[in-house]
């Protein structure tokens, strides 16, 4: 086997992915005294009576809503508002079981999130620990510690530039110049590459990782297999299956199978000379 182990890239949506609904909807929603109907429904609203794009449309609806309610939407205040996140069945003990797995096949596992939920939401939340890297939407906090301006905002298709930046080993997401180098390295190649989301938002994510031979998988909650079942139909995604992330679930069997496949690829080069 090469000396050097191969890193497996495991890169998640996060809303209806790992948790089972938009992350706002457990803690920031309720806090705001709303529905999650009433905030979506006033974010549309809003960018349809503006024209501002959905994702800064929603950013900016947070920011307003805090205000009217007199809460100061500081870094403590959003991360507390992850805390009370609910996943789905397994996910809270998945990460240390495939990394288990991983390694007794010499394979490195490398765990993101790709979201264009909040950044400070989700590093309060349980899970947070367990990702190198956590890509989503961030605020600017003034002196005082208010939010007072986005400071990066992540939508459906510009997800896609995080899987250059993971694949180049360039996670810097304000370092424009490294991502569009041309060069032949590729700390990740995008065939040791898995992406995990729920539905038509992840649609350019999942279409970049399987063109490129990489493994893209929709997961669905238990009984609710339209959407992903029509990504696999139309040929967008490897594999379909329920969001279980528990020990011997489906989910984890297929990942099993990606890590596999890895090794084995992996030993192929090494035993043609290409390491």
């Amino acid at each position: 086997m090469p000396n050097r182990k191969p890193i497996c890239a495991i890169l998640y949506d996060f809303d209806s992915t790992l948790a089972t609904t938009d992350m706002q909807a457990f803690g920031f929603i309720p806090k705001m005294g709303m529905t999650p109907q009433e905030f979506w429904q006033r974010t549309g609203e809003f960018s349809k009576r503006t024209g501002c794009e959905r994702i800064l449309s929603y950013l900016y609806t947070m920011v307003e809503v805090a205000k009217e309610k007199g809460i100061k939407m500081d870094r403590a205040f959003l991360e507390e508002c992850g805390k009370d996140i609910k996943f789905f069945p397994g996910v809270t003990t998945w990460f240390n079981r495939i990394n288990a797995y991983a390694e007794e096949h010499g394979v490195i596992i490398e765990h993101y999130i790709v979201s264009s939920g909040n950044k400070e939401i989700l590093e309060g939340c349980p899970i947070a620990k367990e990702f190198k890297e956590i890509y989503g939407c961030e605020f600017i906090f003034n002196e005082e510690g208010d939010v007072y301006w986005p400071k990066l905002a992540i939508n459906y298709t510009q997800k896609t530039q995080y899987f250059f930046r993971i694949s180049k080993g360039v996670e810097n997401p304000n370092d424009d110049d490294a991502v569009n180098e041309k060069t032949s390295f590729r700390r990740i190649p995008y065939s040791n590459m898995v992406y995990i989301g729920d539905g038509l938002t992840d649609v350019p994510s999942m279409i970049l990782v399987k063109s490129n031979g990489g493994k893209s998988i929709a997961v669905y909650p238990r009984g609710k297999e339209e959407k992903a079942i029509s990504l696999e139909a139309d040929g967008r995604i490897n594999y379909a299956c329920v969001a279980d992330y528990s020990k011997d679930s489906n989910l984890e069997k297929i990942m099993k199978l990606i890590i596999q496949g890895i090794e084995i690829n992996e030993s192929l080069k090494y035993h043609e000379g290409k390491f």
